[in-house]
């Protein structure tokens, strides 16, 4: 993976928040991303959301699996701590970090391979389970880093680059992540600032298994006509004497609309993504009617936004498992080892 550092100097009039940091403090690598990827844009609203909410760095953990999504992390909060897990484990690994140590902030970043395919068994768990995390999927419906290969979350009917139809029926994250135990869930467009944002932010500060779906436009592979993930690039080569893959550079493509209003993004390849963005009046409470509402969006072509479902009374793991509120990596052996009349009053408590 290329890595290029920023700059350490920053102009001595950059605005601070109440943590002491500038925006830039909130930022990582220089991205090696393809110009114009989504991926960037919700890198960009992480940055935004963890500057807004005056975080400590060091109190957030990022972990991910495989995948364009999963290089993210290195593009955003560089001071943090960071774990670049197997491809489709990373919520075992976060799960497994989060029982340790209780007090950090658990942000897990993938995609709709890494969470949707190899992922998606370790995927359902972690949300039944109550993580007290923020789960974000960057969602482009293809596999970009082996060239584009439809993934679990592309629509039925889209088209390959070589002209082949998806049969298939896309997996929806948002429904399962409702069904599986979800308290927090929400979708958005990377493209969509405004919404996406303040999403980041309610997630973070929610006490359990908050997840963000967020249709992340791919320059690179899905560049037919009929995609709602995607847009056009241009490729170039030399059949000759080598291969050259040229992207061309595209400008990113964003969005402001209204609440419970209908807006069509024109793609760059002529393709139009519809995004529903919900009215005031949704109660994202009713978790029937969530699920209601995202299949009548799906059977209408449309790809509902905002918060779509919030459990008002959540429990997370710890709470389940009624850990101590001690972290477990602090725990001293007086602790973990409380004598023999302490074990001895255990062992009766099982005849």
């Amino acid at each position: 993976m290329t890595y290029i550092s920023k700059p350490k100097l920053h102009h001595p009039g950059l605005l601070k928040n109440a943590a002491g940091f500038t925006r830039r403090d909130y930022e990582g690598a220089v991205s090696t991303l393809c110009a114009g990827c989504g991926h960037d844009s919700i890198s960009a609203a992480i940055i935004q959301a963890c500057y807004e909410l005056d975080i400590l760095p060091h109190q957030v953990a990022k972990l991910s699996g495989i995948g364009c999504s999963s290089k993210a992390p290195t593009y955003f909060l560089g001071a943090s701590h960071g774990f670049n897990t197997v491809h489709g484990r990373m919520p075992s690994v976060m799960t497994g970090a989060n029982l340790a140590n209780r007090d950090l902030i658990y942000m897990g970043v993938s995609g709709d391979g890494d969470s949707a395919s190899i992922g998606l068994g370790q995927f359902a768990h972690v949300m039944r389970r109550g993580l007290n995390m923020v789960y974000i999927v960057m969602n482009n419906g293809v596999y970009g880093l082996t060239k584009g290969q439809f993934s679990a979350t592309a629509d039925k009917g889209s088209v390959s680059k070589k002209g082949l139809p998806n049969s298939d029926s896309s997996i929806d994250l948002v429904s399962m992540a409702i069904l599986m135990g979800a308290t927090f869930v929400g979708r958005s467009f990377s493209g969509d600032k405004r919404q996406l944002v303040p999403l980041i932010k309610a997630a973070v500060q929610h006490k359990g298994a908050a997840f963000i779906d967020v249709v992340s436009p791919c320059v690179a592979f899905n560049n037919h006509a009929g995609s709602t993930k995607s847009y056009d690039y241009v490729r170039e080569h030399n059949d000759a004497v080598n291969f050259i893959d040229f992207i061309e550079s595209r400008t990113e493509i964003t969005t402001d609309y209204a609440a419970g209003t209908l807006q069509e993004v024109q793609q760059h390849d002529g393709s139009t993504l519809r995004l529903r963005k919900l009215n005031d009046a949704y109660d994202p409470c009713d978790k029937v009617t969530a699920l209601n509402q995202i299949q009548k969006a799906e059977a209408a072509g449309e790809v509902i936004t905002g918060l779509l479902y919030l459990d008002p009374l959540p429990k997370d793991l710890h709470e389940n498992l009624n850990t101590v509120d001690t972290p477990l990596n602090a725990l001293v052996e007086a602790d973990l080892c409380p004598g023999q009349a302490a074990l001895d009053k255990f062992n009766a408590g099982l005849r």
